[in-house]
């Protein structure tokens, strides 16, 4: 069955995707059925199409290095939740690229992004990390972590890797947000492309003038050393990605991984015993439960392909579903359990294949810094609300908490 719209109230559009999890860290019931058929047509809400969905772990790894499937954004049938502007069909990232265009375009922004570079950034991340724990320590609990914490940590690391100043940092938190969220209106997210395209312009234009030693600037001598002519296409581009995407997950796994630890206390003294050797599977562990992403990782066939005996015709929209491949069983034991010490690599929360998450490395360290400190310097935090009571970015690009209510034990003056 091609791609198609579906009439709202019709009997096809129902029940409608993406479907809301069970519990923060529990799959959507629709999951177990769909994971037994590994490969299901479901209806999206918004744009209202009918596209393939991929649940197995094995099906997902293969489909993701097929190159009979498109990452662009340009295909009439991509699937987006929502009616798409233009912006979000004309105007992306080298995530909406394929090849060769996307090894191309990426390799720019790679150079800040090696295992090399990124372990050069811990003494600073560790900096800003303390940083906020000290102004937190300042206030009266309860607070919202989420929002004083999650949010900053990684938002103020990319604006200083793009060199933007501290003052503006929470310009990118409010439109990260409006773009990400999955509560703003189209009219609202392009009110915020309009607003934060003003905002690169200036300041590619600025580091043209005044080239430093962040990002933008390095990748802009990448293009000279090349011999290649940079286009503002490409630099615009590349910047609302780290922006918008490498703020916005790392906040959401700060918050859902912090909440997912002091909800598993058997967990928790065990990174607590011994973080250093246990704080990177912990990381790993962290990431397949949340499976922050599960809903981002789309497709479009360019030719006919046969999966599961069914057969996705070209032009037919995919979405690859990372929860129900993180959580199949048979790679997974018990996949619904944290359990820290079967940390592994082989996870799918930072994609697979060509698209795999450029930022990986960095967002592991930031992770790996917050947890082996957070819980050290303030040993007394809990959540000051039930965990099932507090609200969720269902249907969201990626998946995380709206906020984080904690407290913790203030010493008596005097």
């Amino acid at each position: 069955m091609t791609t198609s719209a579906v009439e709202p109230g019709s009997a096809e559009a129902e029940e409608t995707f993406p479907y809301q999890r069970q519990c923060p860290f529990t799959p959507p019931k629709q999951y177990d059925d769909m994971m037994d058929e590994d490969v299901v047509q479901v209806t999206l809400t918004g744009s209202g199409l009918r596209i393939w969905t991929i649940s197995g772990y094995h099906t997902i790894k293969e489909l993701l290095t097929d190159p009979r499937i498109s990452a662009s954004r340009k295909h009439d049938n991509f699937p987006f939740y929502f009616i798409a502007p233009p912006e979000f069909r004309t105007e992306t990232s080298f995530i909406g690229y394929d090849n060769p265009e996307h090894t191309k375009t990426r390799r720019k922004a790679a150079v800040t992004f090696t295992n090399r570079q990124v372990k050069r950034l811990r003494p600073r991340i560790q900096e800003i990390v303390d940083d906020y724990i000290d102004k937190i320590l300042t206030m009266t609990p309860p607070i919202d972590f989420h929002r004083e914490f999650s949010l900053a940590v990684p938002m103020t690391v990319i604006c200083e890797l793009l060199g933007i100043p501290q003052d503006e940092h929470d310009f990118f938190i409010e439109h990260g947000t409006c773009l990400l969220g999955g509560h703003s209106t189209p009219e609202q997210r392009q009110a915020a492309i309009v607003e934060v395209n003003a905002y690169v312009d200036k300041l590619i234009t600025l580091k043209e003038k005044e080239p430093g030693e962040d990002l933008l600037s390095r990748a802009m001598a990448e293009y000279a050393a090349s011999g290649e002519e940079y286009t503002r296409r490409d630099l615009f581009n590349m910047i609302r990605l780290l922006m918008n995407g490498g703020h916005e997950t790392t906040a959401s796994m700060l918050s859902l991984g912090t909440a997912a630890l002091l909800e598993n206390p058997d967990q928790l003294k065990l990174l607590l015993d011994d973080p250093e050797g246990m704080i990177e599977p912990a990381v790993e562990e962290l990431v397949r439960l949340a499976t922050i992403g599960d809903t981002a990782i789309p497709r479009v066939a360019l030719e006919d392909i046969e999966i599961a005996g069914k057969t996705i015709k070209a032009g037919d929209g995919i979405l690859c579903l990372g929860l129900n491949g993180n959580r199949d069983p048979e790679v997974f034991p018990e996949p619904d359990k944290l359990i820290l010490e079967r940390g592994t690599r082989k996870h799918l929360g930072f994609g697979h294949g060509l698209h795999h998450c450029i930022g990986a490395d960095l967002a592991r360290l930031e992770m790996q810094l917050v947890w082996t400190t957070l819980f050290q310097r303030i040993p007394s935090l809990r959540l000051a609300k039930p965990f099932l009571e507090i609200p969720r970015k269902e249907g969201a690009v990626i998946y995380g908490l709206w906020e984080l209510p904690v407290t913790w034990d203030v010493p008596a003056e005097g």
